[in-house]
C-alpha cells in the first residue's frame, strides 16, 4: 500500500500532529506476473511502474517477475497472481480448454522477437531449415519466444519437436547462455538480442521488430503482449481492472510521445546490462512494435489462432470465440 498517499483534507492536519495519515480507501493490491520484466516486451510495464502511473489510479502493484510467459500463465491459473502481461496467445489457449481468460489491453502489436544463430554456426545453420537437433534457447518452454521458434521451423518443413528449446530467462543469463556456447541459436528479445548483436555472438536470421519482418515469418500482422487475467477477476473486480488498464493506456501513450533516451533514462539502470548507448539502440529497433490504440485488430486474433492450430494438434479442432479473448470496454474507455 502507498503509505505517502493520504486522504484529502486530513492529510495535512494529521501530518502537523506529527501523527500517520490514514491511507487511501479507494487504493487496490494488484499481483501482476510477468514473464522476463527487462524485456523491451514488457516495456509498458516498467513504465507504468516508474512513471507512478500505477499510483495515480490508486493500485498498489506488486509485480512478480516469473523469467518467461508460460510461468506467468500458471500463477494466473494457479491463483498466485491477479493479472498477467503476457503474449496474447495465451488467451486462445485457454479459451479452447474452456478457461475464461480475456485480454483487456494490446501492449505490442508485433512480437518484436528475434531468432538468430551462434556467429560461430553461421555457416551451418543458415534458416530455421537447420535447426533440427540443436538447442534453441527461449524464455521459457511455452512461451512466445518457443512457439515462434516452432513455427519459423514448421514453415521451414521441419517438425516443432526437431529442435531442443532450452528456458535460458529473460536476463543476463540469457546473454551469458549464448556467449558460454549453452545453445546453438536463439529466439529471444531486446535488449537481450541487441547486446548480442553488437557483440557479435549472433547472425540474424529472423527478425519481428518491425511490421515487415512480421508479415515476412507469420503471414500478416501478430499482436504481442497483452494484459490478461480471467473473467471471474474482472466480474468481480471491475473498478481495479479499469484502474490496471488506465495505468497501462497511460504508459503507451507516454511511450509513443517519448524519444529512446528518455526511456532508458526511466527505466532501471540494470535494464542497460551495462551499456546505456546500447539499451537506447535496442529501444529504437523496438518501439515500431508498441501498441498505439490498446486493441489488437481482427486480422491479428485471427493469425494467432491459426499459429496456435498450427503449432499443436491439440487445438486444430477446438472452437474459439475470438471476441471472449479480448474484453476491450475497459481500453477505449481508457484511451479516450
Amino acid at each position: 500500500m502507498d503509505r505517502r498517499s493520504f486522504l484529502a483534507g486530513a492529510g495535512a492536519a494529521t501530518l502537523a500532529l506529527g501523527h500517520a495519515a490514514p491511507a487511501r480507501a479507494d487504493i487496490v493490491k494488484v499481483r501482476i506476473g510477468v514473464g522476463g520484466k527487462p524485456l523491451l516486451y514488457y516495456l509498458p510495464l516498467t513504465i507504468a511502474e516508474r512513471k507512478g502511473f500505477f499510483k495515480e489510479e490508486g493500485i498498489d502493484a506488486d509485480i512478480n517477475d516469473f523469467g518467461g510467459g508460460a510461468r506467468s500463465l500458471q500463477a494466473l491459473i494457479g491463483g498466485s497472481v491477479d493479472v498477467v502481461t503476457g503474449a496474447y496467445e495465451h488467451t486462445i489457449r485457454m479459451q479452447a480448454k474452456g478457461q475464461d481468460v480475456r485480454a483487456v489491453c494490446e501492449l505490442g502489436r508485433l512480437p518484436a522477437i528475434v531468432i538468430g544463430v551462434r556467429k560461430d554456426l553461421a555457416g551451418t545453420i543458415k534458416s530455421p531449415a537447420d535447426f533440427k537437433g540443436r538447442k534453441i534457447g527461449v524464455t521459457a518452454p511455452g512461451s512466445s519466444t518457443a512457439l515462434a521458434a516452432q513455427y519459423a521451423m514448421l514453415k521451414a518443413g521441419l517438425k516443432a519437436s526437431d529442435a531442443a528449446l532450452i528456458g535460458i530467462g529473460g536476463g543476463a543469463g540469457a546473454i551469458a547462455a549464448m556467449k558460454k556456447g549453452e545453445i546453438d541459436a536463439i529466439s529471444h528479445l531486446d535488449p537481450v538480442i541487441a547486446k548480442l548483436e553488437s557483440d557479435g555472438d549472433i547472425a540474424v536470421l529472423i527478425d519481428t521488430r518491425t511490421d515487415a519482418g512480421t508479415r515476412a515469418l507469420f503471414g500478416g500482422a501478430n499482436p504481442a503482449a497483452v494484459v490478461y487475467t480471467k473473467a471471474d477477476w474482472i466480474n468481480q473486480h471491475a473498478m481495479a481492472t479499469q484502474k490496471v488498464v488506465n495505468a497501462f493506456a497511460k504508459s503507451l501513450k507516454w511511450i509513443a510521445a517519448a524519444s529512446p533516451d528518455e526511456i532508458a533514462d526511466t527505466v532501471p539502470p540494470a535494464y542497460h546490462f551495462g551499456d546505456r548507448a546500447l539499451y537506447v539502440q535496442a529501444v529504437k529497433n523496438s518501439l515500431e512494435s508498441y501498441s498505439r490504440t490498446g486493441i489488437p485488430t481482427p486480422e491479428g486474433m485471427a493469425s494467432i489462432l491459426d499459429l496456435v492450430r498450427t503449432l499443436d494438434p491439440e487445438f486444430q479442432g477446438a472452437k474459439v470465440d475470438l471476441a471472449a479473448t479480448f474484453e476491450d470496454r475497459f481500453v477505449r474507455k481508457a484511451m479516450s
